[in-house]
């Protein structure tokens, strides 16, 4: 396997997709609901707000922990993805296309909230 700059760049974009996927994205809410309690309280306006607290023993608190933390989380997808380009790829080359556009997606409406948020 070589890794070159466009390579590294790449696997990154599609780390960060992957992982933010995992630890914010409302679509895999599935995946981390079993290993957070939902707590609920209204504010003085009125509003719920919504707090996730990482349940407290076992296996679940491990997995809670690592989805509560996106570095932690990011560390983890990104071996994954490295193994998958290593080992597999044939599969790794699309899977990792598919995530770097999208994380350039993100990056992009991210900076585009951020701006109107300013206007």
């Amino acid at each position: 396997m070589e890794l070159d700059i466009v390579k590294i760049f790449i696997i990154g974009l599609a780390a960060f997709r992957l992982t933010r996927l995992f630890v914010f994205d409302k679509i895999t809410e599935f995946i981390r609901k079993p290993f957070f309690e939902e707590i609920s309280e209204v504010d003085k306006e009125g509003n719920e707000i919504i707090f996730y607290i990482v349940k407290e023993k076992g296996i679940k608190h491990f997995f809670g922990e690592l989805l509560s933390c996106h570095w932690c989380t990011g560390i983890w997808v990104s071996i994954g993805l490295v193994m998958v380009d290593y080992y597999i790829p044939v599969v790794s080359y699309f899977l990792l296309m598919v995530l770097s556009v999208a994380g350039i997606g993100s990056v992009i409406e991210t900076i585009i909230g951020k701006l109107n948020s300013e206007e």
